[in-house]
């Protein structure tokens, strides 16, 4: 795939270029935090962060989604009958999304787009959005990337990876939608991909921070399931649900209705299997009804079902959200390395 190279003073008139055919998306700054927002006229993507509070994947599956409408007035024809939401099938692109967050969009198409089910919303929003990722120069003290399948100019599940120097940006067009994205822009000057490759070098080595799960696979489902270590775990958490929703890799949902006289919605909005009611059964009982097993429940998903499910790494590309953001300093690492090293007593 072609490399070009843009020049910064081009730089706005391409993205106001690329408004006329996509819904841009990107970093932009509110208060305190950077965030992915809709671009308007005239705003340009922030690329002065080292990453997002939150990730990008509200962009492609929301926090609330309207599946369907009906009305319960029966003196209509069509009462009581489900009717879709007509999707937004309008070409979208998010430019200046990490690596990390592009490659996580793969792990939760697991879930979404599989032989046996397709999930037509979230299908739709994926194959009509245009991933322009970011190389990260300087990665975050608490990324761990390297060692979860990704790296800070990663490529897997990106179109375009944009990698920032002093006066331009050098982009790597990675699929033909990411070449109709240059194209589209004006951006055609021809570059060499050898300082990509220098620049990813160097970044690889700001990488300090590390999981181990060389030995994940090998361990036995109840015996890491009893380990004696998960009520350590859990002793802090406050079950707030802040590490799954700023997890990149988090896909459960729930599904409810909502009445307002005769007219209806059902609607789909994130959840958290840190949530007591999460796993509330119609009967009163509650299978996880401790947050110790709300805790074990989440980790022995990403890095041990997971992984014995897909065979392909664990479910996690490392952008160490959790780690920064959860109040109470619970840190995926530590766990990783506890149930890598585990050994049961025999």
């Amino acid at each position: 795939m072609k490399v070009v190279k843009i020049d910064k003073q081009k730089w706005a008139a391409g993205i106001e270029t690329l408004k006329n055919t996509y819904r841009l998306y990107g970093p932009v700054k509110a208060e305190r935090f950077h965030d992915f927002a809709l671009l308007e006229k005239g705003t340009l993507p922030d690329f002065n962060f080292q990453n997002t509070r939150l990730s990008p994947k509200a962009i492609i599956y929301p926090q609330t989604e309207v599946m369907f409408h009906y009305t319960l007035d029966e003196n209509r024809e069509d009462h009581h009958i489900l009717k879709e939401v007509a999707g937004d099938a309008a070409p979208r692109a998010i430019v200046g999304i990490r690596p990390c967050d592009a490659a996580a969009f793969l792990l939760v198409k697991k879930n979404f787009d599989t032989p046996e089910f397709r999930d037509t919303y979230w299908v739709r929003a994926y194959e009509g959005t245009t991933l322009v990722g970011l190389a990260c120069r300087q990665p975050c003290q608490t990324c761990f990337c390297t060692t979860a399948g990704c790296g800070p100019f990663g490529e897997e599940g990106l179109d375009v990876l944009l990698v920032e120097e002093t006066d331009a940006f050098l982009a790597k067009a990675l699929t033909a939608k990411g070449e109709s994205f240059l194209t589209a822009a004006g951006w055609n000057d021809a570059a060499d991909s050898g300082p990509i490759e220098a620049l990813k070098r160097e970044a690889e080595t700001r990488i300090r921070s590390a999981v181990h799960t060389d030995r994940l696979a090998e361990k036995a489902i109840p015996e890491l399931f009893d380990a004696a270590f998960w009520d350590d775990v859990a002793f802090s958490c406050i079950n707030c649900g802040t590490c799954t929703y700023v997890c990149p890799t988090c896909w459960c949902f729930d599904i409810q209705d909502e009445v307002s006289g005769k007219s209806g919605l059902r609607m789909r909005n994130w959840d958290s299997c840190m949530y007591p009611l999460f796993t509330f059964h119609g009967s009163g009982h509650n299978p996880r009804s401790t947050k110790t097993k709300r805790v074990r429940q989440r980790f022995m998903h990403k890095l041990k079902y997971y992984v014995d499910k897909y065979h392909n790494g664990i479910q996690c590309v490392g952008c160490g959200r959790c780690v920064r953001q959860c109040p109470v300093n619970i840190d995926i690492r530590r766990v990783c390395d506890l149930m890598n090293s585990y050994e049961a007593c025999r």
